[in-house]
Formats: C-alpha cells, sequence, structure tokens
C-alpha cells in the first residue's frame, strides 16, 4: 500500500517538486527519534535529562556529585574558594567512560555561596573553564571575571502558582528585556521588574511576556544573543529565586511567560563559554570554517552529534520544568536552516529552499525540540524567528513540518520602516498594506509586529522617531500643537492597529514602544563611555499628565482591549470589505468587527459608502478621539445602519456610510438584536 502524502504537500501542490526532500527530512526526524529512545522506551522526555546528571547535583545524603562531559581530557580539578583555586587530589574527577568525568564529594566539601571552576588538561595544553552544566555563573564586580557559584539556599523558592494554562488567544506578547526595564541608569533586576514593570503590562492588557537575555552572557551589550552558559540565568538580574518568583507572579496575572533562547550559535569565550572546553574546539561545535559564523563572530553548534543534541534538548526540558517557563521563541532559526545561514539569498522561489543548502541536522533538532516541548507541556507556545520562509516550519511534524507554533512575521516592520523612510503619505496605498499584512501561508500561524528590539536598536530608529525624530524633545506638552507631532502619533495609532487587526496568530510589541518611548536603544560599551543612558527605559514619560505619550498608551491598551473581547479572534477570518488607493481607503472585518482606515493626509469624507453585512453597527475604537489625543471629530455615540441596494441584496451586504477624516482609524461592532421574547414569538405564529 502506498504511504499516504503529508498534508502539506496536498495543501500546497507547489511544493511537489520538492517531495523527495520535505519527505526525507520527515524521515530523518523519525529515525533519530528512534536513535536516541532506544533506551528510554521511546521517551524524548526521558532521554533529555542531561542536567539532572552533569553539573553538580546531590547524592545521596545531601552529598554532591560533579560531572563533565569532556572527551578530550586528560585530568580535570574542581577549583574554587573552597581549596584556594588549587587543584587537589580530594576534589579531582575521574573517567568513568563514554567521554564522561566525576567526582563525589562529601556535603560539607561544598556551600551555597563557594565559587568554582574546572582546571582541565588536556594533550598540549590546560585552562580554566565553568562546566557546561552550571545553573549559576556569577560576576565578580571588581575584576570582572565569571565563575560557576554553588546555589544551595536554605529555603528554596516555592512556586504558589501549581497549575498554569495561557488563555493566548489571541497571543499578544509584551517583548521584555530585565536589564533596561528600570528607568534608573544602571542594571535593573528580576525584583524590580516583578514589581514595578509586571503591573504595567497587566494593566495593558498582554497576555504573554517575551523576556530577552535570560541565559549567561558575558558581554551585556550582546542583547544577551552570544551566550556562555546555557543553563544558568543571568546573575546580572538576580538569583534563581527572584527569576522563579517573578515567573509566578506573572502566573498569578494571567500572563504567560515565553523565553527567547539561543540555540543557534553560541559565544567564542573559551574560559566562560564552550569554546575548547576540554581542548577540543569541535566538542560542541561543526569543525573548520562551518563552526564559524561569519555575521556574528560566534561558533555554530554541530547539531549532527548526538552529544550536541542532548546538550540542547535538556536545556529546553530544563527551562520548562526548573523555571516553569511556557515556552520559547528560537532565536536564528533562519541560520540554523542553512549552511550559508541565509546570508545574501533573496529566497525569491521555493527553489531556494531546496537547493541541497539546508541543514538537515538543524532541521531534525529543532523538529526534536518542538516535539520535546509540546510533550512536556502540550499548552507550551513555540515561536521562530525565521525570515527565509521555510515552508512547514509552524505546522506540526505530522502534516511534514518542523512543529513550531508560530513564526515572526519579519516582513512587517521592514515594510513599515520602507513606507515612512520612501513613500510620501499621499502614496501610502491600502492595497499594498492590506496585501503585506495578510500574505501568509493558510497553514501557518505568525506572530505580527510593527516593531521589535531590533528596530530600537541604535543605528535603526522605532517607528514613533521615524514619524517625529527631533521634534518629539520640544513638542510633545500636551497644549503645544505641532504638526509633525500631530502627524506622527495619528499614523503610530492606525499603523499598529491595522497591524493588530489582521492577525493570524499572535501580536508583539518592544517594552515602550506601545507610547512611543523616544530615542534608541545603546548599552554600555567603549565607544559611549560605557553609558547606560540609553539602556533604559523612561517610564516617567508616559506618567506625566502634561505630556502626549499618555495617549498613545492608552490607546495601546484600548486597541488590545478591543481584540482581547473578541473570541479567538485571530482565528477570525479577514474580509475585505473596501479598499480604494485614490481616496486612501480600506476596510474590513472581523468577527463582529469592522475597520476602517483612511490614511489620507488631507482628505477627510463624509458619507463615505462601502459595503458591509446588513446590520446596525456602533463604534468601540476611535482613533481621532480626544482622549487618545485626537481632535475629536467623530461622535462615537452615533450608531451606523446599513443601506439596501438592490443589486448587492443577494449578498446580504448593504451600504455603511461614514464621517472619515483624515488619518484615523474606527473600529465598529455589528449590534446583535436583542432575543425575542417566547410570547412575541407565538403571537406572531399565531
Amino acid at each position: 500500500m502506498k504511504p499516504k502524502k503529508l498534508s502539506i504537500l496536498r495543501s500546497d501542490p507547489w511544493l511537489e517538486p520538492y517531495a523527495t526532500a520535505i519527505e526525507g527530512r520527515h524521515e530523518d526526524v523519525k529515525r533519530k527519534l528512534a536513535e536516541l529512545t532506544a533506551s528510554t522506551g521511546g521517551s524524548l522526555s526521558d532521554f533529555a535529562n542531561a542536567y539532572k546528571y552533569f553539573g553538580l547535583t546531590r547524592g545521596p545524603r545531601g552529598s554532591w556529585v560533579f560531572r563533565e562531559f569532556a572527551p578530550n581530557a586528560t585530568e580535570i580539578y574542581l577549583v574554587g574558594t573552597f581549596n584556594g583555586w588549587q587543584p587537589q587530589e580530594k576534589y579531582r574527577l575521574t573517567p568513568i567512560g563514554g567521554g564522561v568525568w566525576e567526582v563525589k564529594l562529601p556535603k560539607a566539601a561544598l556551600r551555597h555561596g563557594d565559587l568554582y571552576k574546572m582546571l582541565v588538561r588536556w594533550p598540549g595544553g590546560e585552562g580554566e573553564r565553568i562546566p557546561a552544566y552550571a545553573q549559576r555563573v556569577v560576576q565578580d564586580p571588581q575584576t570582572h571575571i565569571f565563575s560557576a557559584e554553588v546555589y544551595d539556599p536554605a529555603e528554596p523558592y516555592k512556586f504558589k502558582v501549581r497549575r498554569f494554562t495561557p488563555d493566548v488567544r489571541p497571543l499578544l506578547i509584551y517583548e521584555c528585556h530585565i536589564g533596561m526595564a528600570q528607568e534608573n541608569e544602571g542594571v535593573g533586576t528580576y525584583e524590580e521588574f516583578r514589581t514595578r514593570i509586571l503591573p504595567r503590562i497587566h494593566r495593558d492588557g498582554y497576555n504573554a511576556i517575551q523576556i530577552m537575555a535570560i541565559q549567561e552572557h558575558p558581554y551585556y551589550g550582546s542583547f544577551g544573543y552570544h551566550v556562555s552558559s546555557f543553563y544558568a540565568a543571568s546573575s546580572r538580574f538576580g538569583t534563581p529565586d527572584d527569576l522563579k518568583r517573578l515567573i509566578d507572579e506573572a502566573h498569578s496575572l494571567g500572563i504567560a511567560v515565553i523565553m527567547d533562547i539561543v540555540h543557534s550559535h553560541a559565544v567564542k569565550n573559551e574560559v566562560e563559554g564552550l569554546g575548547r572546553l576540554d581542548g577540543n574546539r569541535d566538542l560542541y561545535f561543526y569543525p573548520g570554517g562551518r563552526g564559524e559564523h561569519p555575521a556574528w563572530d560566534s561558533l555554530c553548534f554541530d547539531y549532527g552529534k548526538d552529544s550536541v543534541i542532548h546538550f540542547l534538548l535538556s536545556n529546553c526540558k530544563y527551562w520548562l520544568e526548573e523555571y516553569r517557563f511556557d515556552g520559547f521563541r528560537f532565536d536564528g532559526v533562519t541560520s540554523m536552516l542553512y549552511y550559508d545561514h541565509g546570508l545574501g539569498k533573496a529566497f525569491g522561489s521555493y527553489a531556494d529552499y531546496y537547493d541541497g543548502g539546508q541543514d538537515t541536522n538543524a532541521i531534525t533538532y529543532l523538529t526534536l525540540a518542538n516535539m520535546l516541548i509540546h510533550d512536556i507541556n502540550p499548552k507550551a507556545i513555540t515561536i521562530a524567528e525565521e525570515m527565509s520562509g521555510m515552508p512547514g516550519l509552524a505546522i506540526p511534524y505530522e502534516a511534514g513540518g518542523i512543529g513550531f507554533d508560530y513564526r515572526m512575521a519579519m516582513g512587517i516592520p521592514d515594510y513599515w520602516i520602507k513606507t515612512i523612510k520612501e513613500k510620501k503619505d499621499e502614496d501610502w496605498h491600502p492595497t499594498s498594506i492590506f496585501w503585506e499584512l495578510t500574505n501568509r501561508r493558510a497553514d501557518e500561524k505568525t506572530i505580527s509586529y510593527c516593531e521589535s528590539h531590533d528596530q530600537a536598536l541604535v543605528g535603526e530608529k522605532t517607528i514613533i522617531f521615524r514619524l517625529i525624530d527631533k521634534e518629539m524633545y520640544w513638542h510633545m506638552m500636551v497644549d503645544d500643537h505641532n504638526f509633525m507631532v500631530e502627524r506622527g502619533m495619528a499614523l503610530h495609532k492606525m499603523i499598529r492597529l491595522v497591524t493588530l487587526a489582521t492577525i493570524n496568530g499572535g501580536y508583539l510589541n518592544f517594552m515602550g514602544n506601545e507610547w512611543g518611548h523616544p530615542e534608541w536603544i545603546d548599552f554600555p560599551r567603549e565607544g559611549n563611555g560605557w553609558s547606560y543612558k540609553y539602556a533604559r527605559r523612561q517610564w516617567s514619560l508616559v506618567d506625566r499628565e502634561d505630556l502626549k505619550y499618555k495617549f498613545l498608551n492608552r490607546f495601546d491598551n484600548a486597541m488590545v482591549e478591543t481584540v482581547s473581547h473578541e473570541f479567538d479572534f485571530q482565528s477570525k477570518p479577514v474580509e475585505k470589505l473596501w479598499e480604494k488607493d485614490d481616496d486612501q481607503i480600506l476596510a474590513f472585518m472581523r468577527g463582529d468587527l469592522v475597520f476602517v482606515f483612511n490614511f489620507s493626509p488631507d482628505k477627510s469624507f463624509d458619507g463615505y459608502g462601502f459595503l458591509a453585512p446588513e446590520g446596525e453597527y456602533e463604534v468601540v475604537l476611535d482613533s481621532d478621539a480626544q482622549i487618545f489625543g485626537g481632535y475629536g471629530n467623530v461622535d462615537d455615540s452615533v450608531h451606523h445602519f446599513t443601506q439596501p441596494d438592490p443589486l448587492y441584496k443577494p449578498t446580504g451586504k448593504g451600504w455603511l456610510r461614514m464621517y472619515l477624516p483624515s488619518r484615523t482609524a474606527q473600529v465598529l461592532r455589528r449590534v446583535k438584536p436583542a432575543p425575542k421574547r417566547r410570547a412575541a414569538k407565538k403571537k406572531q405564529a399565531e
């Protein structure tokens, strides 16, 4: 009997010429899964327990066991504050086979707060190394040297929320960075974020936070993307218990916590990182040039090695179980998928995805990671940061995909930047906007966004700063009527609303951008005198009643609330009702909500008509309302009724006529008729 064709091939006939490649990657996963789980009864979760075996763990009666995978080593010692950082026989590891080294120590040998490293010797050399599975790594404030730390508090934090199931329909993500979330010029903490920022996010209506820079990284300015210790929560922001308390608090508020996880590459550092851990550069990474990322100055994992898959899969499980994260946004997926990391490729046709340049090892790993994550927590959220458009990335393995729940719609922010930079206001065409926001694969969910942290970095500009620029410094007072500011605020609201209104999965906002945070992000570095001036968020601006930032924040709150109250909003089809480039008018419907945009900079329309399902409509959101910093030209109390047209009677549509001021957006809700009483129905029947 001929095997059933994968559904990805059935749903997209244009993929048929590449069926062999797609079916091949599917079979690769099946074979690797069988290999890895042969000794665990088929359980991938039981396989992904490396962190329970390697590193520093507890043995019988409170004793300590330390293990490291270092097949190229000839000698390994634990050195630290407990032995004056000198190798001693008591702390010498013994090889126990398969490249694994081990030492067993009595309970009194190590105490909470002790610092330690490995002294590793190999043929022709030696060096101090931080263990690959270290779960706590700290930096000396004077010497800036990193060390592993024994973390064994007398009263470890216990989660109060026992089970948490995220309600993410739609998924509304608040992307954040713990260190720069505070207003003071310095590094913020988990505790400051929990007490000061988390309540803001809750009030703003977002149901998920996506936290950057959790895994330990030597260089703060890398934004957390050059990871050294994959199992250690960055100590810059506080203790592991502080992070657990933050996650627990988020869950108590109904907020899911997604971790920005980096498995696409690793920092080159050897003392702090995995580079030459046992003297062999290829222990975790591809050999030769393939092991170095040409654009990121980092090392590329060898996903073809079972030991590397063991390390990375266990890392996923560790963060899910130890800290109770609700899922992951995988960074740099495009870089993982292709031998050339997708650099310089246009990806203009399907042939570009299946030209023999795919890293099948990485594709297998990513598929297994999604299997594992959803096996541990079926409600977990996985997001791929991927720009090439590889088909099947966000569909289940069983259907022929790689298994992510969502993929980032990375073309949308690029589109908005290009539009703002290159087009005059009168050339903003609704046909182009609508196509860009809704052009996606029908079988894959995406995360739409106007701007993430990428668009806020030094050298770039946020949307609000592109629109208003230096005028933000002088004309954001409530009673200051400046054309550039008013134009910028109007378009900022419209861009965000039309992007959110067209999602087919989720929406993302980077912290502060919802209210138009001015300026850029620039972490302390030699070039700016190691300043923290731009590595923070100026919350006092939005809290001030005399500034206009509050208007943008109110509008963001209102639009998030509007879509949140429409059940399963992201799954409802987007029905285009009207688009006319000459007038710059766009109207579409989702469920009972009608979204109407007038992008014209100078044309307001009275009684503008477009076809909509027959009925009565009320205004539920108006970007021009005075509460949002607008002119208040629309009477939001007026209900709108469709006017019948015999020509369109069979379609069930009539003409909805409205006043549409320039550079404004309105959201209408169809008013459902009140149910008639039974008595009235009975009388009518008689």
